[in-house]
């Protein structure tokens, strides 16, 4: 066994490690600290997230985060701190924003960006950061709280959980700097997917999180946190230190909300309300029902996920009466029905439904269009039944868009509840699903509060208290009125807006036994949250209509975001200095990775590869297309993985295309290093060529031989290969390190371990790029063909270590998606969420 030396300098130990952590070049991670310091006043929290980067290496240095926060916050500013400089961020479009930032490194100067990618998924980059210089970023916004049953929930997430990609890859620079492509699905797939650390990964983020909690006059009767433990300090609660970014914090605080108004502005002027209505201690209505029930079964539900979905599942069948019609549906990347059609929920079709959930275990990917669009069709326009779609899901899907955009506006016609299961929920699609079908969204974190949240989703199944209703007595200005929706047993209406005059309002609408009103007084605050909640609630209602067609809204949703200056997803704040600290751009770019979230079932274990310290690398290192019966992995869940094919970062299997589509998949190279002088530096990222599209293959024969099993894989890197501008050694050894683990899955396959040795052998002295890029190009199609592959040709003479070459194939180091990037059929490049 060949043993190398490392020099004690790079192998210095952690303080924090555990036995036998190092601190190599490898673990230099930007982020340091992330501080939130929230002050809870009733219903609204004001909140701080200060991020601490760190540049630990010899050259100027970019940095990207991937961050979540609460789906319904409004960032209201922005801030820059870098040695002893404190530079305040400016609200601008997003394409402008964009431009002025890279202008800016191009000059040498520090700048800091923060874009929205989803309502609760957000991306940081601050660039020139000088060699070990300590930069902080500072994000202030307001947050409304969820108020039901007596308990309002100050929610923050901590983590990004891994979301399934649907689609087809699409050609040209990638639009972020994450591990998955784009794909027609989800044009920005990208930017949504950062490396996940490996499980047991030394902490490498301090995570600080205070709230301060003030009742505003209400009486405060208990205050409990429900996945982390806190310390009080009289009416602050501080996380425990030692904490990780894997899991939302929840904070729950029970008090009597009452009914009010609430002007925010001049009285003579007009301004911003926000209206609160306590249900009234009416009895609703029961009316026939026709109810589908959809159940994700897919891989990143596995574990006490999938245990708490069946339950639920099973407790919503058991609130249906013999009056009422209805449907199971389980899917994955397919669907599956407990019985055809729509069925009178008599005992025995309930006892059937319940049967067929309790048979149901995680497996395949998370293809949630489908599944509505058969919802929306069994349902079909039944007037005189009420339409009721129920899905219990994680929600951990990138193709937010395409789904409102396709089965938006027939949702829209329903009552849509959603039941989001998991510690680090996407709760801001599932929101935004509900919100579309007047219906609510239950969040369910842990198996100790599934008892408790299926008490509230039994009574919000059922019929609202009151419905249709409208606002008299304030002149509201037209189209500013966040949607009203219903009012439901234990949920107060929450309504913000804008108005003119006016310092009362009546609320009607129809309950069961006829005309119902309340009229409520208002009173002057000074708080001017109340107006970046309403525009951030405002402008959310805008993002949908656009994404589900109305794409005209764009240039309104600039002018709300920038008039109001609440962030938005057309919109950006960037910071920048005036100094120039660099002679030009960051000679050295990194994402950060984010923790495996708690409660996914994840490896254990797992190599070193070229990809870095990534859960990404160890997961889809495997092939796409494994033998249909293979030794369990651990952390990958029970050995229902039977669909053949290995499951992804998420434990999902691979999903099934249509018979007859081509195979494809490849596995993810996570963050690939590549070092130059002693430094890691990302590797290139090739924008196209290949079937990119994740972990997918065809069914049907296969010829025999172990490599037919790994074939999607060597086809994507042969593309990806071919797609080079010019030869690159360290690509070229980059490549060697995912074709050993390819090689190590297989059992040790003597040509392909052949080949990736003499690969991984490439940034060694006197290696000929020309002559190895050639030689992998004609092996791996010999590979792929079945023939026998040619030897290596001896190496040509030339200059010691000249990386012959050593181009990069494009991409847009900035996080692409710009305008006036290139475009593979020429022509500017348009921004990500314009591309189809």
């Amino acid at each position: 066994m060949k043993i190398t030396s490392l020099e004690p300098a790079r192998c210095l130990p952690v303080p924090d490690a555990g036995f036998g952590a190092l601190l190599t070049e490898r673990g230099n991670l930007p982020l340091e600290s992330v501080d939130v310091t929230a002050d809870i006043s009733g219903l609204i929290a004001g909140v701080e997230v200060t991020q601490g980067f760190r540049n630990p290496f010899d050259v100027t240095l970019e940095a990207t985060y991937v961050f979540p926060l609460p789906d319904r916050a409004a960032v209201t500013g922005f801030r820059m701190e870098a040695d002893d400089r404190v530079v305040e961020g400016v609200l601008k479009e997003r394409g402008q924003a964009r431009a002025d930032y890279d202008k800016a490194l191009r000059e040498g100067r520090r700048a800091a960006i923060a874009e929205e990618d989803r309502p609760d998924v957000f991306t940081i980059r601050v660039g020139n950061i000088l060699p070990g210089e300590h930069v902080s970023v500072r994000l202030t916004m307001s947050q409304p709280l969820p108020y039901e049953d007596g308990a309002a929930t100050f929610r923050f997430p901590l983590v990004v959980a891994p979301r399934y990609i649907p689609g087809t890859p699409i050609d040209g620079p990638p639009a972020g700097d994450g591990v998955v492509p784009d794909t027609d699905a989800v044009p920005d797939a990208s930017r949504i997917s950062p490396p996940v650390l490996l499980p047991g990964f030394p902490n490498p983020v301090r995570l600080s999180l205070a709230a301060t909690v003030d009742a505003a006059g209400l009486e405060l009767r208990e205050l409990a946190s429900s996945l982390h433990v806190v310390e009080e300090e009289g009416r602050t609660l501080r996380l425990r230190p030692g904490e990780r970014l894997d899991r939302d914090f929840i904070l729950r605080m029970s008090f009597d909300a009452s009914t009010s108004l609430q002007l925010h502005g001049p009285a003579d002027q007009g301004g911003t309300f926000a209206l609160t209505v306590v249900p009234p201690p009416l009895e609703s209505t029961r009316t026939p029902r026709d109810l589908v029930l959809l159940l994700d079964r897919s891989g990143s539900m596995a574990g006490w996920k999938m245990v708490a979905a069946r339950r639920a599942a099973a407790r919503i069948v058991d609130t249906l009466t013999p009056q009422d019609r209805f449907a199971v549906l389980t899917f994955d990347s397919v669907v599956e029905r407990a019985f055809e059609g729509l069925m009178e929920a008599s005992d025995r079709n309930r006892y059937r439904a319940v049967e067929h959930l309790a048979r149901v275990d995680a497996r395949g990917g998370t293809e949630l269009l489908e599944p509505l669009r058969q919802a929306v069709a069994l349902l079909g326009a039944q007037a005189e039944r009420e339409r009721v779609v129920v899905l219990v899901t994680d929600g951990q899907v990138g193709n937010d868009d395409q789904i409102l955009e396709q089965a938006g506006g027939a949702l829209s016609a329903m009552r849509v509840h959603t039941v989001g299961i998991d510690r680090a929920v996407n709760a801001g699609f599932l929101g935004r699903l509900a919100g579309l079908g007047a219906g609510r969204c239950e969040l369910v974190e842990s198996e100790d509060r599934l008892d408790a949240a299926m008490d509230h989703i039994h009574r919000r199944i059922g019929a609202p208290l009151v419905t249709g209703l409208s606002l008299k007595g304030l002149e509201v200005e037209p189209g500013t009125v966040t949607h009203l929706g219903s009012i439901f047993p234990g949920v107060p209406l929450r309504v913000y807006g804008r108005y003119r005059e006016g310092s009362s309002v009546t609320v009607r609408g129809m309950a069961a036994g006829g005309p119902w009103e309340e009229q409520v007084e208002g009173v002057r605050v000074d708080n001017p949250a109340i107006r970046a909640v309403w525009a951030r609630a405002h402008l959310r209602e805008l993002e949908d209509r656009y994404a589900m067609g109305e794409h005209d809204l764009e240039s309104r949703i600039v002018q709300t975001s920038l008039e109001h200056g609440v962030l938005c997803r057309f919109t950006a704040y960037v910071a920048i200095d005036t100094r120039q600290v660099a002679d030009g751009g960051p000679e050295h770019r990194v994402i950060q990775p984010v923790e495996p979230p708690s409660g996914w079932e994840l490896p254990q274990a797992a190599p070193m590869m070229g990809g870095g310290l990534t859960a990404h690398t160890a997961m889809m290192a495997m092939p796409a297309a494994a033998p249909r019966m293979r030794p369990a992995q651990p952390g990958f869940g029970a050995a229902e993985l039977a669909g053949g094919g290995a499951p992804d970062l998420t434990g999902r299997q691979p999903p099934m295309p249509a018979p007859g589509a081509p195979p494809s998949g490849e596995p993810d190279e996570g963050i690939r290093w590549r070092r130059r002088g002693g430094v890691p530096k990302p590797g290139p990222r090739p924008g196209s060529g290949g079937r990119l599209g994740g972990p997918r293959f065809a069914p049907g024969p296969r010829p025999a031989g172990r490599l037919e099993s790994v074939r999607p894989q060597l086809e994507a890197e042969l593309d990806r290969l071919t797609a080079l501008p010019a030869p690159d050694l360290l690509y070229l050894a980059d490549l060697g390190s995912r074709l050993a683990a390819l090689a190590e899955y297989l059992g040790g396959e003597e040509e392909l371990t052949r080949l990736a040795r003499e690969l991984e052998a490439a940034e060694q002295p006197g290696a000929d790029a020309q002559a190895l890029h050639g030689h992998a190009i004609a092996v791996l199609r010999a590979l792929i063909a079945g023939t026998v592959p040619p030897p290596r040709p001896k190496p040509r003479p030339g200059p010691l270590g000249d990386p012959s070459g050593g181009g990069q194939p494009g991409g847009d180091p900035s996080g692409g998606g710009q305008p006036g990037g290139p475009q593979p059929g020429g022509g500017p490049r348009p921004p990500f969420w314009k591309r189809p």
